[in-house]
């Protein structure tokens, strides 16, 4: 596939970058620069890009199959830059003509009872709640796009640079937790399950959690 990789510098967008291209993939990342360190290959292309305006979006998607958002706000943006974010992709998308879209989320937007959010739990850092309630108001602007074929997948309570392994298990919007109720994946390990699900397509318009 032809892959736009929305976010393409950060800790998880190279990553994905990388295991997209380790499967033959060919991938185009953009970040705000046009600067994406740590990531080569001849299928690899780098592109500046402004995630807040749609027609950006659109031409960068055009020619595209599909559109994966690792998007993040800078350290000295506003956390609602999020939403601006998601409602451009989606507009970029639909003028681009792909209708394909992975999401990278946040956590905070997992359940971990019937009606409780890993956001609401005293487990959950109060210095993130910021940053993830406005990953939960972007999901809130992709969930409604019916006319896009998006998944949104959300790493577990930790996620950091490790090993990978090609394990990890998803739940339908839940927090995945291991047997000692620990919830982590390695970056790596999470974008094995992003690439897989570019491949397999078995949860458009679901809400992943993803983890060991």
């Amino acid at each position: 596939m032809n892959v736009l990789l929305l976010g393409a510098s950060g800790m998880i967008g190279q990553r994905i970058a990388d295991e997209l291209l380790g499967r033959g993939h060919a991938v185009t990342g953009t970040s705000r620069s046009g600067e994406v360190d740590g990531v080569a290959g001849d299928d690899f292309d780098t592109l500046a890009l402004d995630a807040t305006d749609a027609d950006a979006v659109a031409d960068a998607a055009a020619d595209h199959d599909a559109v994966i958002s690792a998007l993040g706000p800078a350290e000295d943006a506003e956390l609602d830059i999020l939403v601006e974010m998601a409602d451009a992709t989606l507009e970029g998308l639909r003028e681009s003509g792909t209708d394909r879209l992975l999401w990278v989320g946040g956590a905070g937007s997992l359940y971990v009872a019937e009606d409780t959010q890993f956001i609401e739990t005293e487990d959950f850092p109060d210095e993130l709640v910021p940053l993830a309630q406005a990953h939960i108001d972007a999901f809130e602007v992709v969930r409604e796009a019916d006319d896009i074929e998006w998944s949104y997948l959300a790493p577990p309570g930790i996620i950091e640079p490790g090993e990978r392994t090609g394990d990890y298990r998803t739940a339908e919007g839940e927090l995945v937790v291991d047997d000692e109720g620990d919830s982590y994946i390695t970056c790596e390990d999470y974008a094995v399950a992003v690439a897989d699900e570019l491949e397999d397509a078995e949860a458009v318009h679901a809400h992943l959690g993803v983890g060991y």
